[in-house]
């Protein structure tokens, strides 16, 4: 028998946008109603393909209601499915665990709940399909809890749905840790995993994927987000392919301006890539973090007033598009190793004189006061999204210095011009 169905994970159901709100309301609002716009782009493809059932592993929601509406909403869609008698199986994750959702709404017909006591099994009989599956009870579940999952129906199509961390992917809490060998071990067919947010098959024998989550919320979360469809044939999967259904973007960007002598020349390169990017994009809604590379006569320039250089490429931004906000702009670009013609250099190695200063233990201790007066100091928003940015705000801080004081060593102490 023939029959395909849909795997997804880590919707995180109205989890906000951070660092937007703030600089960028409009296009904040826009990216605020991503997650449900691409919530319902995964219901439209399970109609439009027919597909015979939809799975979700995990963190449908971001943790506990603000109100009643986030539950409404997902059960509204899910409703859709069961009119058209598709039925859903779930289990719940670290953010939407069963003690961490205060609030409850009835779940529509054919949606079904795994339990949080042990590991259970679901059938469609006709279908000859087995799910195995556990829900979490607490947000913490550190042991490997597929060791007691069902062992697999013989002569039927088994699938097992587990929120993991997996080998201890790098960059996730550690949740549900179990290895590869532990999935091959149940003799399972599919494996439809939850937690981490990047998709990946991990393997094909058997299928053991991350559809990744079906939204990005940060520049971290980069690139097409959605889901995975899969058909099945004879007891077998015969593919796997993702469904991009994401409805805003994030990008990384990285450019080499390596040719340019000053600001104008730079924004010349720029605003073309700027529309390479939108283009990618398909024309969502696209925040992106541009890293300038490169040595360039500029860089002095570039260095010395990095508030100005992000100001200049936001308004090339909005020259291309409304639907375009630069995230941030990163500076890698180096000066010339030689200085040009007719420049003045106020040190002959200003590069030595900085060297090795933030390893210093009294310029880190004097660093990391400034850092939590400077976060004490920003919007709840913005303070979370840039405490939990994994690039290190020491190091992005002591580098922005570093290149700023360089530019003005080199020019005698004043402004770069």
């Amino acid at each position: 028998m023939r029959f395909r169905f849909v795997h997804a994970a880590d919707l995180h159901l109205d989890s906000p946008m951070h660092g937007l709100t703030a600089r960028q309301p409009h296009l904040a609002a826009l990216f605020g109603e991503a997650a449900r716009g691409a919530f319902v782009a995964l219901i439209d493809e399970v109609l439009a393909r027919e597909a015979a059932f939809l799975i979700i592993s995990g963190d449908v929601y971001d943790g506990d209601w603000r109100d009643y509406h986030t539950g409404l909403f997902f059960v509204g869609q899910l409703a859709r499915l069961s009119r058209a008698g598709i039925p859903t199986f779930l289990i719940q994750g670290n953010h939407d665990a069963e003690s961490q959702i205060s609030r409850k709404v009835t779940l529509p017909p054919l949606v079904h709940l795994f339990g949080t006591r042990k590991a259970e099994t679901l059938e469609l009989a006709d279908l000859k399909v087995a799910l195995h599956g556990r829900s979490f009870a607490d947000r913490s579940v550190s042991d490997n809890i597929v060791r007691a999952y069902p062992a697999a129906r013989e002569g039927w199509f088994n699938i097992g749905l587990l929120h993991t961390s997996l080998d201890g992917r790098a960059g996730h809490a550690s949740y549900a840790p179990c290895t590869l060998a532990d999935l091959r071990a149940k003799y399972y067919d599919y494996w439809a995993l939850g937690h981490i947010h990047a998709a990946e098959t991990v393997s094909s024998d058997p299928y053991v994927v991350f559809p990744g989550n079906l939204q990005g919320r940060h520049v971290r979360e980069a690139g097409a987000k959605g889901a995975m469809l899969v058909e099945v044939d004879k007891g077998a999967v015969v593919s796997a392919t993702p469904l991009v259904l994401d409805k805003a973007r994030w990008a990384h960007a990285r450019m080499d301006v390596g040719g340019a002598t000053d600001l104008a020349e730079v924004l010349a390169l720029v605003e073309p890539a700027l529309r390479t990017e939108l283009a990618a994009a398909e024309e969502r809604p696209l925040a992106l973090r541009l890293t300038l590379q490169g040595e360039t006569r500029a860089h002095d320039a570039l260095a010395a007033d990095s508030q100005h250089l992000q100001a200049e490429i936001q308004a090339a931004a909005d020259r291309v598009s409304d639907r375009l906000y630069i995230e941030r702009v990163e500076l890698a670009t180096l000066p010339p190793r030689t200085a040009g013609d007719g420049e003045a250099v106020g040190l002959a190695d200003p590069q030595a004189l900085l060297a090795g200063l933030e390893e210093e233990a009294e310029f880190s201790e004097h660093l990391n006061v400034v850092i939590e007066e400077i976060l004490a100091k920003l919007p709840d928003e913005i303070r979370q999204a840039v405490s939990g940015d994994g690039e290190g705000i020491e190091t992005a801080l002591v580098a922005e210095a570093r290149s700023v004081a360089l530019a003005r060593l080199r020019h005698g102490g004043g402004d770069a011009a």
